[in-house]
């Protein structure tokens, strides 16, 4: 028996003929959170995964690095006297130790990888170690260490994930030149380390790098730093996050060459017309531009499925994967994989959608609601779109822009905490009111953000949004009174 997720009672009933009704090739956090809803829907389900579950999320990605920058935070906290004394706090002679440090963020993968797989068992979900990849229409086949191994399934979801992007040029030796894969690590910590990319990953380590006494230098090919974030968030954000440390920045630069060693040799070069324009010699460079799909050797060939330029796999909003335009029957995709948004709890939005398709429920993901966030200190976040996008959908579409902002200085509760930096800014149609983007620049702002999402999500105006009452004192607020600016309260 079990339990829909409308609260229906059902009976589980393998399809006829089938291994399985699911097969899913990926256990990164998309393809668990799958597995989970497959089984409360009645459907029989196996995972497979090549390598440790929980995916780049759980083991060199969201996790790793949300507790470095947990303890890194609380090493820049107590070493900021001036923030303290504020306070009325007075913290002489803070010590950190590297290792224990980094064997906080280990402790914490293994933890969440055991309640990851744990619950997959506790469910009898069958986990099958080995690489899978597609063998025709619903066959899959493992290579595992006793030799390949075929199952069968009425359906079958790739959720293989992505990989580091390095570009080309970048010689990787994993100890002075690496990626994300292992800075999560914390083996070492250089004098000056290079940070090539200042998207999440970049501006995060570079988070962790400074807190921990290093020298940064940001490069950027870009012709501005946070090319991905609003315009007025990146430029806070430099004010905040970058001026006031040890990190020095390039921007409309190209690392066209790295080279691993002591010293690391980078050659710098204009991103227009790639002449060098100087050479930096470092203790380490850390790669942060990007991530591509993990999506070779997936024998989509098999049922005539080819990626696109870029490795993606193309899919409709049902997350059916396509061929010619047209769905693939009972082959699905989620996640990196797809290209759509490559955030873990986007994947696992995905993954729910699939299945709910999978089981006859018309379902398809609203990408504009989906938040993000930088767990930089103080953190940044995001939902829906940027103001350059609104107003590009709004000229396409004939309606006006407008935007509002608020700031954390003329907040209680940040006041109170002695960490007034930051801003929110709401970009909404001038016409309905409609929600079109939050972002947010502050103290706690990944948590802040979801109000916002929730609103975007059920395509809230900021004519309702100003008349919600949040708690006196709160950070909440700073949301509130940027809808009620939008609307002249």
């Amino acid at each position: 028996m079990y339990l829909n997720i409308d609260g229906r009672l059902g009976v589980s009933n393998v399809s006829q003929g089938f291994d399985y009704d699911l097969v899913i090739i990926g256990a990164g956090v998309g393809g668990h959170g799958a597995a989970l809803h497959a089984v409360s829907c009645g459907l029989k389900t196996a995972i497979i995964e090549a390598a440790d579950m929980g995916g780049t999320c759980v083991n060199r990605g969201c996790i790793p690095s949300k507790a470095l920058l947990a303890a890194t935070g609380k090493v820049r906290e107590l070493r900021n006297a001036h923030h303290l004394k504020a306070l009325g706090i007075q913290v002489a002679g803070v010590e950190f130790d590297r290792g224990a440090i980094a064997g906080h963020a280990n402790n914490l993968v293994s933890k969440i990888r055991g309640d990851l797989t744990n619950s997959l068992k506790r469910l009898n979900v069958d986990i099958i170690p080995g690489r899978g990849q597609v063998a025709g229409l619903q066959k899959v086949s493992i290579a595992t260490e006793q030799g390949e191994k075929i199952v069968t399934a009425k359906d079958i979801m790739i959720a293989s994930g992505s990989i580091p992007f390095v570009p080309p040029g970048i010689e990787i030796d994993g100890k002075t030149v690496f990626t994300s894969d292992d800075a999560v690590r914390l083996e070492w910590l250089p004098d000056w380390v290079a940070i090539i990319g200042s998207g999440y990953i970049g501006l995060e380590f570079s988070d962790v790098y400074s807190a921990l006494g290093c020298e940064v230098t940001t490069i950027e090919a870009l012709p501005q730093l946070m090319p991905g974030f609003d315009p007025d968030i990146a430029k806070l954000a430099q004010r905040i996050l970058i001026t006031p440390r040890d990190i020095e920045t390039y921007v409309g630069v190209l690392a066209r060459k790295v080279t691993p060693g002591s010293p690391v040799v980078i050659e710098l070069a204009d991103a227009q017309t790639k002449e060098l324009i100087e050479v930096l010699e470092v203790d380490a460079c850390l790669v942060a531009t990007g991530r591509i799909p993990d999506t070779k050797n997936l024998g989509l060939e098999t049922v005539g499925v080819e990626t696109d330029r870029r490795g993606f796999i193309t899919v409709d909003d049902r997350m059916a994967v396509l061929s010619g335009g047209e769905p693939v029957p009972h082959l699905w995709a989620i996640g990196d994989a797809t290209g759509k948004m490559m955030l873990a709890h986007a994947a696992s939005a995905q993954g729910i959608v699939a299945v709910e398709n999978i089981c006859d429920r018309p379902r398809t993901v609203d990408y504009r609601s989906i938040p993000g966030a930088a767990f930089t200190h103080p953190e940044i976040s995001f939902v829906g779109l940027t103001e350059p996008a609104a107003k590009e959908l709004g000229q396409a579409e004939g309606f006006e822009v407008a935007v509002s902002r608020s700031y954390f200085k003329g907040n209680s509760k940040a006041i109170a905490e002695g960490e007034a930096d930051g801003m929110a800014k709401v970009v909404y149609r001038k016409d309905t009111g409609e929600v079109l983007g939050v972002h947010i620049i502050g103290l706690h702002a990944s948590d802040l953000i979801h109000e916002a999402a929730s609103a975007i999500a059920n395509r809230e105006s900021i004519n309702s949004l100003a008349y919600l009452v949040h708690t006196h004192p709160t950070l909440s607020e700073v949301l509130d009174d940027a809808y009620k600016r939008a609307v002249g309260q």
